[in-house]
């Protein structure tokens, strides 16, 4: 990544004017602290071998941790002792293989991938934005990029310039487009009416992370356990974020005046082709959709519950198998339809593309499988767990407090540590089950991370796609450098934050549901 000296120094024509030192001295002290860590494929690796020496010194010091509320006492099992270096022998495979994110991960990217590669994911948002009439679009553009995570990183890098296009054919100005899109994209990322891989890396590490307790037996984890939260944030953020848009960035830019190679303003109507394909995907996806609620919601239906219940069921359990038949379908029907896929071998070509480009994660989940598998099997977890809870509550800082700090905290980290799955992976198998000790469930400690992992992503100069949309943002501003785009992404960051966590604050003091049978509290 190039460093912030590096880029070119604005003159007089720069449309706005340098950050301030101070502001750019911060953005530089973040960026040398995230260069300065490791790959978080060593960072795990060196947490995994502090984790072994740290587990066997306190299992030769006889450390014990009891359960706050039980009579269970855990003794602390050391990894270089025999019984450690047994259960790493008996385990290595079984903690990868078994570490839920990821089949669920694996299987949702190779349809998700297909159907970006026909070009459906693209088509639906042309197809969402490109009639919208001048005033809404800010609105319209905020509330897709809030569903972005649906297809991964894809949306950071395919939205913002569609944006950028689609406000230039409405008169109004690209950079707004271009700048506000990824902006809510990057905020709001782990918000969203839609479902995607995302969810199931999240919701993977927070099952993992909540056994360590007795209270996890009786819970019923699964990839909808934020849905309501997910969703209603979706909106209202896409509301604030069309303000934002509209009443805030926009006003400040100076009026639009096309560059030298400045994108060509371009008809983003669909072609007939591209209705058709829209249409047939709609009618086959709808239907399949129809067949599982049939199964699903009648009396006696085959996908019900123990007892008839909808909490739990078959359903909500294997909720990423049903998304595989939707997205399959959907790929399948619009990629044949307008001729993007003539054959078996174009299909499998597409899947095996998709899950090629997730190595390094695939890589990284390995080493992160060991390392909570190893907090795990040593009770080091718990013990921390403990530690942390009796902390938040000699401090005081229990309830909603210990939600707005926690969420804080994530958000400070995500500077410097911009991988979600990484993140989650090192703070929750301590935070989730110290919340479970002060009653609170698994379901609002993922909520409230989502918060923190998302609302500060679009200012650390270690997100990978800012300097691409920096770029993005030259074809129309030349002379514009780093600091001119983070200023204005900053205005995005604060008021996503906060609205978040009010939202989140709703659900909390209502004790609404985050997601079907997903309570605020433990039960």
């Amino acid at each position: 990544m190039r460093s912030l000296t590096g880029l070119p120094a604005p003159d007089s024509a720069t449309p706005s004017p340098p950050l301030p030192g101070r502001l750019d001295r911060v953005l530089s002290l973040i960026e040398r602290a995230g260069n300065a860590l490791p790959n978080p494929i060593v960072l795990f690796s060196g947490l995994f071998a502090l984790l072994a020496v740290v587990s066997t010194g306190l299992a030769l010091g006889g450390v014990s941790v009891t359960v706050p509320g039980t009579d269970t006492t855990k003794q602390i099992g050391g990894l270089f002792t025999g019984e450690g270096l047994r259960w790493l022998l008996e385990n290595l495979i079984p903690n990868f293989a078994t570490f839920p994110p990821i089949g669920a991960v694996l299987v949702l990217i190779m349809v998700v991938g297909l159907a970006e590669r026909t070009g459906l994911l693209e088509t639906v948002m042309r197809a969402t934005l490109a009639r919208v009439p001048r005033t809404v679009l800010p609105y319209a553009v905020a509330v897709v990029a809030g569903q972005a995570h649906m297809m991964s990183d894809v949306g950071a890098i395919v939205l913002p310039p569609l944006a950028a296009m689609v406000f230039r054919s409405a008169g109004r100005h690209p950079v707004a487009g271009l700048i506000g899109g990824f902006a809510c994209v990057t905020a709001g990322y782990a918000a969203g009416f839609t479902i995607g891989s995302l969810d199931a890396l999240y919701v993977g590490i927070t099952q993992q992370a909540a056994s360590v307790l007795p209270a996890a037996d009786g819970l019923h984890i699964h990839l909808l356990i934020n849905y309501f939260f997910t969703a209603s944030s979706s909106i209202v953020l896409g509301l604030l974020g069309g303000f934002l848009i509209d009443r805030v960035l926009e006003p400040r830019l100076t009026p639009y005046e096309p560059a030298d190679g400045a994108p060509e303003a371009e008809d983003l109507a669909l072609t007939p082709v591209q209705r058709k394909g829209l249409l047939a995907t709609a009618l086959v996806v709808g239907a399949y959709l129809a067949a599982v609620l049939a199964l699903w919601l009648p009396p006696g239906a085959p996908l019900r519950g123990d007892g008839g219940a909808f909490v739990p069921s078959p359903v909500l359990t294997g909720i990423v198998p049903v998304l595989f038949g939707a997205f399959l379908l959907a790929g399948l029907t619009y990629g044949f339809t307008v001729k993007k896929l003539t054959g078996t071998e174009d299909v499998v070509t597409a899947m095996t593309d998709s899950v090629k480009n997730m190595s390094g994660y695939i890589v990284m989940m390995f080493v992160a499988a060991q390392v909570i598998a190893l907090f795990n099997w040593s009770n080091v977890g718990v013990l921390l767990a403990v530690k942390a809870a009796a902390l938040l509550n000699s401090t005081g800082v229990t309830g909603f407090w210990a939600i707005i700090a926690f969420v804080l905290m994530a958000s400070c980290l995500n500077l410097v540590v911009v991988s979600g799955s990484a993140l989650w992976s090192l703070v929750g198998p301590v935070f989730i089950p110290a919340f479970m000790l002060m009653g609170m469930s698994p379901a609002l400690s993922q909520a409230a991370f989502r918060i923190g992992d998302s609302a500060t992503g679009a200012l650390t100069p270690m997100n990978p796609y800012l300097l691409l949309i920096l770029a993005m943002v030259r074809q129309y501003e030349p002379e514009a450098r780093l600091g001119t785009l983070i200023s204005r992404l900053a205005i995005f960051v604060v008021p996503f934050l906060a609205v978040w966590l009010a939202i989140l604050g709703i659900f909390y003091g209502f004790d609404l549901p985050l997601g079907p049978g997903a309570a605020i509290g433990l039960k």
